[in-house]
């Protein structure tokens, strides 16, 4: 219990700073989730031009037909 009462102490000013400005990283974290379920499913690429062409071509939503 004292641990929580610390920890909430220290992060206080980023919890309210959620309630004022409503901003979390969310997006960033679900985007770093994405390039690593990319990575894992290629099981490595054979340069970084591929892996950033899989990853624009995974996030960005491109549909391969019309």
């Amino acid at each position: 219990m004292k641990d929580v009462a610390r920890m909430m102490k220290v992060h206080l000013a980023s919890i309210l700073n959620y309630f004022v400005h409503r901003i979390t990283n969310a997006r960033a974290e679900g985007m770093n989730s994405k390039i690593a379920l990319i990575e894992k499913m290629a099981f490595g690429y054979r340069n970084m031009e591929h892996l950033k062409t899989a990853i624009y071509f995974r996030c960005s939503n491109l549909q391969l037909y019309p």
